[in-house]
């Protein structure tokens, strides 16, 4: 089988005065359907740059980005729209939510902007989404009447709307409380189980504990890799991952 992500030779590069900065510098590296991979590393490593070209939010200098099968490192903006609408599903860490926007309704969005649903079918679907994230009975809640986990569901529930084979999320429990967090990661990991591939970037190795393989940067370039290890690991085995592929 295909692999979802395939990146090959990948680079972002900037230019900040007269000084080119490497984003991303030559990453190459694969990913499976169903597989749930965290990607860690400080501040300025490269793991957002990182996943926002996996996500189509952004475009590589150079290299090739292979997404289901279809090369997209070369797409215009438009393309890269209807990509990331037809196949990518999105958590933040702010969880991005319409203000006075009940959550059913910010559930639909994605289908609004596809237009593949009928409206009968667009808001059954939404309600079965927010069911399954644990938001039954409060389909009609704005934002400002949940809380920052039940939000964070709100969010998860819009990423699945175009049931994408891939979700992305960019530090999904920042702003959430060890209960919540909790929660939330329960969710991904059912996803993975139910063969949708969960790609996150997290600074908190108890939270990267949750996924199956662990891809550590620095400076551009992927240190570490376990790919193929698959084990469950705790808090603790992250942290001494993290120190030794930066030591």
């Amino acid at each position: 089988m295909a692999h979802l992500i395939q990146i090959q030779d990948l680079r972002k590069t900037y230019v900040i005065g007269d000084e080119p900065v490497h984003a991303l510098d030559g990453v190459s590296l694969s990913i499976d359907y169903g597989e749930f991979v965290a990607i860690m590393g400080s501040s300025g490593s490269g793991k957002s740059t990182m996943l926002n070209i996996l996500g189509c939010l952004d475009a590589p200098t150079s290299g090739s980005y292979l997404l289901d099968g279809t090369e997209v490192a070369e797409r215009s903006a438009a393309q890269l729209a209807k990509i990331r609408n037809a196949k990518l599903g999105f958590v933040f860490q702010n969880f991005n939510l319409l203000p006075r926007t009940s959550a059913l309704e910010n559930v639909e969005l994605p289908d609004l902007y596809m237009g593949r649903l009928s409206r009968r079918e667009r808001r059954a679907r939404a309600m079965e989404l927010l069911a399954k994230v644990g938001l039954r009975g409060r389909e009609m809640h704005t934002p400002a009447q949940l809380s920052g986990g039940q939000q964070q569901r709100v969010a998860i529930a819009r990423a699945l709307m175009n049931d994408p084979p891939v979700v992305f999320a960019d530090e999904p429990t920042g702003n959430l409380d060890t209960k919540s967090s909790i929660e939330i990661m329960g969710l991904f990991t059912d996803l993975s189980k139910s063969g949708i591939t969960v790609v996150m970037v997290t600074h908190e190795d108890d939270i990267a504990a949750y996924a199956k393989r662990h891809i550590v940067m620095r400076d551009g370039k992927v240190m570490r890799d376990d790919a193929g290890k698959g084990g469950a690991m705790s808090a603790e085995d992250v942290s001494r991952l993290v120190k030794e592929a930066l030591a």
